[in-house]
């Protein structure tokens, strides 16, 4: 195993990135095979439990209400609906079910009570379930902790100073609250970003910073290449090279040994050597399925095809944790508290954020 580092200093990661590539996968390659199986890939089903609507001006998402991306909302699934969507995963090959609802953050009622059913369902299911529901206070992480969840997403996206670019409705440090008060439960923490917004190396780099310098180290990192769509802010973002996310990938295998680093949105636009580069520069872990909430992905078939002819596997279900115990809601010790969180709004401008949302209200 390698000895993992908590004082990463941006400089030092720049000079990884930027090493001559092969000397570059030489090594991530290297650390990956002392830390973990190099023919194993987890493989998880995003799974979008309620859509669209959201009140976040997110420059990427076309979940925002503010921009005009003909994106269908929905109200929060069913149970049943989840369930039956569960199943389905677990029979193409994914241990883990992620939730995500587009929501700014978490609040105590029915539905939150409806999202820790589901939680509860998918955990007897012998899967490991993963939320992505916004901002959480820390008795809303025990809570679902108590249901059984096994990992919670709160991606940082970007650097801190790249970040006020991108968003503007909400603050880098409430990200990091969000994850700390994941840390204060049994839950693993996901955590990774976007490339491709406009960002220069330095904000790679400095987004490597602050998830490497958590301590611990996220269980789990998503690297995302942009999907850039129509009615975003960013929708005129041109693609990022396959060469940018190997060397994405390859970083952040370096930084972060032990994290399982996930090759996320943007597949489609990857050719099967491109990523067969990314799993050999260290990346382990992917998300099935034909949509990453919104956005298109590679139908499960391909994946499984393209993991035959690799010689991958799929990583069996707590294979990293122990299977979380579920607490029935009867026998849970804590309680809806009514919490009302102040998170962070800051006040200053994006224009193209601002550009998008005048340019949706024309076309609505």
């Amino acid at each position: 195993m390698s000895v993992t580092k908590h004082n990463w200093t941006k400089q030092e990661i720049l000079d990884i990135y930027n090493k001559p590539l092969m000397e570059l996968l030489y090594e991530a390659a290297t650390i990956h095979r002392k830390n973990h199986d190099p023919n194993v890939v987890q493989v998880s089903t995003l799974l979008s439990i309620k859509t669209g609507g959201c009140s976040e001006d997110c420059g990427y998402c076309p979940q925002a209400a503010r921009y005009h991306t003909n994106i269908e909302g929905n109200d929060l699934m069913t149970i049943q609906q989840v369930k039956a969507q569960a199943l389905r995963a677990k029979e193409s090959g994914s241990s883990r079910v992620c939730m995500g609802a587009a929501w700014r953050n978490v609040k105590d009622g029915k539905e939150f009570d409806q999202v820790l059913e589901m939680v509860r369902t998918i955990n007897k299911l012998d899967m490991e379930v993963c939320c992505t529901l916004g901002m959480i206070t820390e008795n809303q992480a025990q809570r679902l902790a108590e249901a059984g969840l096994y990992a919670y997403n709160h991606n940082l996206d970007s650097s801190e100073e790249y970040y006020k670019e991108v968003i503007s409705t909400r603050g880098y440090q409430d990200r990091l609250d969000t994850i700390d008060n994941v840390r204060k439960t049994n839950v693993t923490v996901c955590s990774g970003g976007i490339i491709g917004m406009g960002e220069n190396v330095e904000d790679r780099a400095g987004m490597l910073v602050a998830l490497s310098t958590l301590n611990p180290q996220p269980e789990s990192t998503p690297i995302n290449a942009l999907v850039a769509v129509e009615g975003t802010p960013l929708e005129d973002q041109k693609p990022v090279s396959i060469w940018e996310m190997i060397r994405m990938v390859a970083t952040t295998r370096i930084v972060m040994p032990e994290t399982q680093v996930r090759l996320s949105a943007g597949r489609t636009q990857m050719t099967r050597e491109g990523q067969a580069m990314c799993f050999f520069a260290g990346a382990n872990s992917i998300f099935a399925g034909d949509k990453l909430l919104t956005t298109p992905n590679p139908d499960v078939n391909e994946d499984m095809e393209m993991f035959k002819m690799l010689g991958l596997n799929p990583q069996k279900p707590f294979t990293k944790k122990v299977q979380p115990q579920t607490v029935e809601a009867t026998e849970s010790q804590f309680e809806a508290l009514g919490e009302k969180p102040k998170w962070t709004r800051p006040k200053h401008t994006i224009e193209r954020n601002e550009a998008a949302k005048e340019k949706a209200k024309a076309v609505k």
